[in-house]
């Protein structure tokens, strides 16, 4: 069986922060305002590997009002997540992604990325696609007044359940 998730996140840019993305540091004068350390990448990947299991959503898991998490680091966020997608049998085939950014420039930083992502999921990098675009200037996001991600992902495998009607 497989199942597949999508998950969306978007952070407001601003100063005094550093920049996280997938888990990498990436040097540029500003960073992303948020409880943890605002990295939109590893949150959208929660929110797709939660979602494809049914678990609700990051902030159910890591709520922002919750004092422990700030300036948490995502990836164990992330870890945790696939603990629990792990403990229901699922596994990770493919994970696709999309930064949409104004600023800074992100492609130098793919591979380190795709790494970092595929050790977390227990992956090939070649399972992992990061990928970036530029809003061309429209809207907030196009402003460079925020940072957003969407991440896709594909799991196999689940607990073995049989529908409601063949059970009988």
């Amino acid at each position: 069986m497989n199942r597949i998730g999508i998950g969306y996140d978007i952070h407001k840019v601003t100063e005094g922060r550093r920049l996280v993305l997938g888990g990498i540091e990436i040097p540029w004068d500003k960073g992303l305002s948020g409880h943890s350390d605002a990295d939109v990448l590893l949150h959208a990947l929660c929110d797709a590997l939660l979602g494809a299991v049914g678990l609700g959503d990051i902030g159910q898991h890591f709520p922002p009002s919750d004092p422990k998490w700030k300036d948490y680091d995502s990836r164990e966020f992330v870890k945790s997540v696939y603990t629990e997608v792990k403990a229901r049998g699922w596994r990770v085939i493919n994970v696709d992604s999309v930064i949409i950014a104004q600023a800074p420039r992100l492609s130098s930083y793919y591979g380190a990325i795709r790494e970092g992502i595929a050790t977390l999921l227990e992956v090939s990098p070649d399972a992992v696609s990061v990928k970036a675009t530029t809003p061309e200037g429209l809207g907030a996001l196009g402003a460079g007044e925020g940072i957003a991600a969407y991440v896709v992902v594909l799991l196999a495998g689940g607990e073995s359940r049989q529908c409601a009607s063949t059970s009988r």
